[in-house]
């Protein structure tokens, strides 16, 4: 039996288009503090306020973008929102002050969360259901090796070049989305709709959430504070450790394991379902977390980075498969906007917590902390999905 093509032209321009927003995501994400430190006279506290306010952005336009995909097409929100990622992108250079900062920061902000609504949605469809899982995983892969490439580019830039070559450079990375969705092709319908329908939205909890999407969210939300950790701290732990000049290399470890992995984890996925990958991968995450807990050498600090590679990077895109194949044909682009939503959340909420709790406590029993939360993740995901998965497979 043949199998269905994965590797399109459109599934190749989605994740591309997918990369490089996350590129300039993550460009920004690193550089944006120092700059607001820096260059615009702010506070550690305002500095973060940079971060929150892209995030609180994307978060609320999200649930509205599924309903503008259903009423104006996949295309159209991707494109719509795209040039409005690049007008934000070219405004970077004019603001001279924190607060003029913030506002675009918003915008951006808003983009950001229509175009990766859109591009989840397209993927959903670009992608064959028999190669659903292993297609995810491809593409949830342009996001993290994102995450590698985008902080080192933006700070090798900014310490070298300086901020208008950062800027400059931000706004060529969102060009490159643009021209990647440009190419992509969809089989929808276009239909004539009033532009003022655009802002005649639905605000009852069903049209702005998809709840068959919301208990695997959820599970994603739950462990997405504990990325949040490793986002914020862990080349911070590295100093203390006094092995910073390895930090850097933390998440290229952790994106070589994914390349690694990822032919074979979607693979099974697809074949022997969720639970095959979803409980051994808590697991593997659990144990990454207690290795980076106790590590005293880089080599050990690496290996942990592995490990977690292979943990979350392996759940992250499982459970966004699992939003997408629980909701009905036409919700699909709603699921994205809720699983992201709720991830998002996990994301601004962890890095809160996580900053309070390291206050009280050293970096070694954080993370030691953190591996037996993410191992209590075991009986998060059962009783939240897991019983639900048992009970469909029972009745087919």
């Amino acid at each position: 039996m043949n199998k269905e093509p994965l590797w399109t032209k459109d599934f190749i321009s989605v994740s591309a288009s997918n990369f490089f927003l996350f590129v300039a995501f993550y460009f920004l994400l690193v550089t944006m503090p120092v700059y607001a430190l820096q260059s615009l006279g702010g506070s550690s506290a305002q500095a973060g306020l940079l971060t929150t306010f892209f995030l609180i952005s994307a978060i609320i336009v999200r649930p509205f973008a599924g309903q503008w995909i259903e009423k104006f097409g996949k295309k159209t929100v991707l494109i719509s929102s795209q040039v409005i990622f690049l007008g934000a992108s070219l405004l970077y250079f004019f603001p001279d002050t924190l607060g003029m900062m913030l506002a675009v920061r918003f915008i951006h902000g808003i983009g950001f969360g229509m175009a990766t609504t859109a591009t989840g949605a397209m993927v959903a469809e670009i992608i064959p259901g028999s190669r659903r899982g292993e297609g995810m995983g491809y593409y949830v892969m342009s996001t993290n090796l994102a995450m590698v490439i985008g902080p080192f580019l933006g700070l090798t830039v900014m310490q070298s070049l300086g901020n208008t070559a950062m800027f400059a450079i931000n706004a060529a990375i969102a060009c490159l989305a643009v021209t990647a969705g440009l190419v992509i092709h969809t089989d929808e319908q276009k239909q004539s709709v009033p532009v003022v329908s655009i802002f005649q939205l639905k605000f009852n909890l069903r049209d702005l959430f998809e709840f068959s999407a919301m208990p695997i969210a959820l599970v994603g939300g739950f462990f997405s504070i504990i990325y949040a950790s490793l986002l914020s701290f862990v080349s911070v732990y590295a100093e203390e450790l006094h092995i910073g000049g390895v930090a850097s290399y933390f998440f290229v470890v952790y994106a070589v394991v994914l390349l690694m992995s990822r032919p074979f984890t979607g693979r099974w996925f697809d074949r022997y379902g969720a639970h095959a990958i979803v409980y051994p991968s808590i697991l593997m995450f659990a144990a990454g977390m207690f290795v980076l807990s106790q590590t005293e050498t880089a080599l050990v600090f690496l290996v942990a980075a592995g490990m977690i590679g292979l943990g979350w990077g392996t759940l992250f895109p499982s459970f966004q498969t699992i939003a997408i194949q629980e909701a009905p044909p036409k919700k699909k682009a709603l699921a994205t906007a809720t699983f992201l939503s709720i991830y998002d959340l996990g994301i601004g909420a962890g890095s809160f917590i996580i900053g309070w709790a390291v206050t009280g406590m050293s970096f070694s029993t954080l993370y030691l902390s953190c591996s037996a939360y993410v191992a209590a993740g075991l009986a998060v995901y059962f009783l939240l999905q897991g019983r639900r998965e048992q009970k469909n497979r029972q009745t087919i």
